[in-house]
């Protein structure tokens, strides 16, 4: 298996044998359920499909509700596929916890990052900004948008004011720092996307 679902419970410091402070991240990682393991003859690709965190029966959609009836599986609040080419070595039904890693280890985490609704280019890119000066009309504004008769336009990808955040990102290369299989959790260095209590994909690390 490649990653696990898991859910972040926030960031906290550890000090290591040499007496250096790391900051953490602490993820709740599993246990998840195998829901769907699909093949390359049936759906054209190998993949296994996760499910993570129980749900009620009546909270959960009739299409999902039967999906998860056809497995015979508990119904799963997330759905997530991870693709590998030993996929179809894994059962419908198989549990996998936080085992999978080992102190060491160096994982990929992907979430969305917190939401900042519309914000202006100097938060958003970090623009220097206008003079400060009483005579200056100009502080927080865009300023000049580029060129002038030619090509006499706005050029594409120009950096404005705009929604900020609640986008998906990747943060690769992640060290793990402890794992605890008593309470399935699994602590990295470093920061991750989203908010406390926010839905993550852990996978091992493609580049290392």
């Amino acid at each position: 298996m490649v990653g696990l679902l898991g859910k972040k419970q926030g960031m906290s410091q550890v000090f290591r044998s040499d007496g250096t402070c790391v900051p953490v991240t602490s993820i709740a990682a599993g246990p998840c359920v195998v829901v769907q393991v699909k093949t390359a003859e049936k759906e054209g690709y190998r993949s296994v499909q996760l499910g993570f965190v129980p749900q009620k029966e009546r909270r959960v959609s009739k299409p999902r509700a039967g999906h998860f009836k056809r497995a015979n599986v508990a119904p799963q609040r997330l759905l997530r596929e991870f693709r590998f080419d030993a996929a179809d070595t894994y059962a419908v039904g198989q549990s996998i916890d936080v085992a999978l890693f080992q102190e060491g280890d160096f994982v990929d985490v992907v979430g969305v990052s917190i939401g900042k609704g519309f914000q202006g280019g100097m938060k958003r890119f970090g623009w220097s900004g206008g003079p400060d000066s009483h005579g200056s009309m100009s502080h927080r504004r865009i300023g000049s948008m580029g060129t002038n008769t030619t090509p006499g336009r706005v050029l594409r990808g120009h950096h404005l004011a705009g929604h900020m955040g609640n986008r998906r990102i990747t943060v690769q290369n992640l060290e793990v720092v402890k794992v605890d299989k008593e309470t399935n959790t699994l602590v990295v260095k470093g920061a991750v996307p989203g908010c406390k209590g926010s839905y993550l994909m852990v996978r091992k690390a493609k580049k290392k």
